[in-house]
């Protein structure tokens, strides 16, 4: 494939996954900062906090359905046009949430259907996130697939950017009775114009050239994620190890960090967004850079890497937040976020590379997605728990290195994916 279409590709998964990324930081956002009081009114600060993260979890148990679906037909019927499905169900179920009542108005109806607008979030980024890494290393230069796919991984720094950038102005111009009313509806509303937007850069760009292959050759697989299951178990099990820690990682420093400030600290709300948003830019800079050290070094060499210095730097992160200082509060995010960003720059290139063209949407999207449960959905909830049962946030701390445990064995699992013939090779469980 030529190179300005190749380029295309990789602008069209950014965009795209920045777009379906902003939706769903938007709903941790307000879930920290806003949802509790709304829906959640009757219970006191840390059980109405608790509840808010725990609708937040449900787009997380969704996003593994979202990736067995999307898996199934990408890996049957393509990669595009399961892509612009999944921007659809994002889009319009994020507008939707930005329409529905808080809990004084429709009673619990309000919650309900915050849940369910939640799981549809799931569903749509649950599907997005295989296939735009998909068509970034199945388009490019075999000898930059971690640089080519890490540029869908800079959407989440992205959307997550973007999201507290939106939160964080309207937060900051208007008072808290008229934030609270309407003011955090006008980002949700947004992603209706967002959507459109991204739809027509999406509709853009032609099928994968690997997947056009199998599809000619008539060895598509009939039933993609049995298949995955029998004949890739150890990628699997590697896939979803390796991605365990860097959930709990982010969810910890990104999210959780969110209602640690503001709740337990005391302090102003457009703290820890602007930190957050503050790390998420330098995040926009580093993803590249350590997608395009794995291309020289390996993926595993910068993935171990990254996981040692979080694990480091973790027992760092809230001492340096206790200061209640802005700037350094600033700090624990940008380094905390640079760490992350070493794990999670090559990590879409790895997982992808562990699995043949004919059951790779199946099979990325099943351990990147199943991982998202036990990660970044129980994160926030665990933290908050850790904390209110010991009263220090060393417990927290020691929970996020144990995760990283996990990601250093998932490591450990896998060959080293940098060299292996995504075309010609068709691998199988060792």
């Amino acid at each position: 494939m030529a190179g300005s279409q190749a380029r295309r590709v990789i602008v069209a998964g950014l965009i795209g996954t920045s777009l379906e990324w902003y939706d769903f930081f938007l709903y941790g956002s307000a879930a920290a900062l806003v949802f509790n009081k709304l829906f959640f009114p009757t219970f006191e600060p840390l059980t109405g906090t608790l509840l808010a993260f725990l609708t937040y979890a449900v787009g997380f148990i969704a996003r593994p359905l979202g990736g067995i679906v999307a898996g199934h037909f990408g890996d049957r019927v393509g990669r595009k046009n399961v892509l612009v499905a999944t921007l659809l169900v994002m889009g319009i179920s994020t507008f939707l949430i930005g329409l529905v009542p808080g809990y004084a108005t429709i009673g619990v109806a309000a919650p309900l259907l915050l849940v369910a607008l939640r799981f549809l979030q799931g569903l749509g980024l649950g599907g997005e996130w295989g296939g735009a890494v998909l068509m970034s290393i199945e388009h490019g230069d075999p000898r930059r697939r971690g640089f080519n796919a890490s540029w869908p991984q800079v959407g989440v720094p992205a959307g997550n950017l973007l999201a507290a950038a939106v939160l964080g102005v309207m937060s900051a111009a208007l008072p808290e009775d008229a934030f609270l009313s309407w003011g955090w509806r006008v980002p949700f509303l947004l992603s209706g114009v967002l959507v459109v937007v991204g739809l027509w850069i999406r509709l853009t760009i032609v099928e994968s050239p690997l997947f056009a292959e199998v599809e000619q050759a008539g060895r598509k697989a009939r039933t993609p994620l049995a298949e995955v299951i029998r004949t890739h178990p150890r990628e699997l099990a590697a896939a979803f190890l390796a991605r365990i820690g860097v959930d709990v990682a982010f969810y910890t420093f990104a999210t959780y960090s969110l209602s640690y400030v503001g709740t337990t600290l005391g302090m102003d709300r457009s703290v820890a967004l602007n930190a957050v948003l503050i790390g998420s830019a330098v995040q926009l800079f580093l993803m590249p850079l350590f997608g395009a050290l794995s291309d020289r070094v390996g993926r595993r060499p910068v993935y171990l890497a990254g996981a040692a210095a979080t694990a480091v730097w973790v027992f760092a992160f809230f001492p340096l937040l206790d200061t209640r200082s802005f700037p350094v509060i600033a700090l624990a995010s940008v380094v905390a976020l640079a760490c992350h960003a070493a794990m999670y720059g090559p990590q879409a290139a790895f997982i992808a590379e562990l699995f043949s063209t004919r059951l790779r949407y199946s099979g990325a999207s099943m351990g990147y997605q199943v991982a998202g449960i036990f990660g970044g959905a129980l994160a926030p909830i665990i933290a908050l728990q850790l904390l209110d049962a010991f009263g220090t946030t060393l417990a927290v701390s020691l929970y996020v290195v144990a995760a990283l445990a996990l990601t250093v064995a998932g490591l450990a699992l896998a060959p080293e994916t940098r060299d292996i013939d995504l075309a010609g090779a068709r691998r199988t469980s060792a």
